[in-house]
């Protein structure tokens, strides 16, 4: 059983050098990050210092170019540290916010004097950075939102509220989603990146959630912010809704990503638990429903896995297309789910108490079917290209 969900199996597109990084991804969340899960989950975010080692070690912006600091890699590479902190089955770093989804808007549409100021401090973990979409009346329905940006000379005028935003206590950076055109459609819509520490932003409660403790999840208020012209993304403006359809799926694919890691860790636990754990007087392992159970799980988790490798790879040769991006996030989603539901019935008892990490994966795993667009919206999308 141990060889067929291994998570240890070399994907196609790994290379030599991904692997060591895996090395190092995994035995630095495993020395750096476990012994804090419980304080950091008490306090609602990372220590910023945590911010700093990562980067230190190279786990930051690992895609972004060598000439802003990055490590010049691949979505690839985004992807091993992702599976990594995964593994751990706490999600309270928000490195794929930050490296995998923020770095990414400003090296695809940033000015190159907006790269050079802002990249290289997120490599470093000096800056950490957001993303503001979501606000109280406007989640997947991104043309819906309210928040304003006025140009008044030479800066932006920003009125608005944001919530459910991670990264939200940590971020120096929040590249803020607002209108700046009387068009009230996608056209009016542009990106700014707004530095937190400006006048009129402010930090609302941190967000109690049922799972994800760690994730420093937020309201954010925007009164009369002012920014300089030269944060807007791009320096154009109405570019926004476009910016963020190219780059969604992408943050789509990261999220299936840590998905098909969780659920192929929690299976790798319930084989463990289900050989030591005796009952009637032998391992649950021995009891027929255990077995068929498993081996169901088993082969959802390498379905997943298989379709999943199938998408990284295209991705990294720049051939995988919204669509199927949005196939992934919604059927590894659903999965993960599922997969981590079955096995913690498995657990008895002990998997509904929180020391167990089958509880926090379960817990931690019914947002992914919200966020990155809701699964109802991926299918719409999907739908669209039939």
């Amino acid at each position: 059983m141990s060889a067929t969900v291994s998570p240890l199996r070399r994907s196609p597109w790994m290379t030599d050098e991904m692997l060591m990084l895996r090395d190092l991804a995994r035995s630095f969340f495993e020395r750096e990050a476990v012994p804090h899960y419980e304080r950091w989950a008490e306090q609602h975010h990372v220590d910023r210092e945590f911010w700093h080692r990562a980067g230190e070690v190279g786990l930051l912006c690992a895609s972004v170019p060598e000439q802003y600091g990055g490590g010049g890699g691949s979505f690839g590479h985004e992807a091993v540290i992702n599976e990594e902190q995964a593994r751990t089955l706490d999600k309270g770093f928000g490195n794929g916010v930050h490296s995998t989804i923020c770095a990414h808007y400003i090296l695809s549409y940033g000015t190159d004097e907006q790269k050079k100021r802002w990249l290289p401090g997120m490599v470093s973990g000096e800056l950490v950075c957001g993303i503001a979409m979501t606000e109280p009346g406007a989640g997947s329905d991104l043309q819906g939102i309210k928040t304003r940006a006025v140009r008044d000379g030479g800066e932006y005028v920003v009125s608005g509220a944001k919530t459910f935003i991670s990264n939200g206590i940590n971020a120096d950076l929040m590249i803020t989603v607002a209108k700046t055109g009387g068009d009230e459609g996608a056209r009016g819509i542009s990106l700014l990146v707004v530095e937190t520490d400006r006048p009129g932003y402010s930090r609302g409660r941190v967000l109690e959630k049922i799972g994800m403790k760690g994730q420093d999840t937020v309201e954010l208020f925007y009164e009369d912010v002012r920014v300089p012209a030269g944060n807007l993304l791009g320096g154009l403006e109405g570019q926004g809704f476009g910016q963020l359809m190219t780059q969604l799926p992408q943050e789509r694919l990261s999220i299936a990503v840590t998905a098909v890691a969780a659920m192929e860790r929690v299976l790798e636990l319930t084989v463990q638990y289900t050989k030591e754990r005796t009952a009637f007087g032998r391992e649950l392992l021995r009891f027929q429903n255990t077995r068929f159970e498993l081996a169901e799980c088993a082969t959802e988790v390498r379905i997943a896995r298989v379709f999943l490798d199938d998408c990284i790879q295209r991705h990294i040769a720049g051939e995988l297309d919204a669509a199927t991006a949005s196939m992934a996030k919604w059927w590894t989603t659903e999965t993960q789910c599922r997969v981590i539901d079955r096995c913690l019935q498995l657990f008895g008892g002990y998997g509904y108490m929180l020391e167990y990490p089958v509880a926090r994966a379960y817990a931690d795993a019914r947002v992914q079917k919200i966020y990155g667009g809701t699964n109802e919206i991926m299918k719409e999308l999907i739908a669209r290209t039939l």
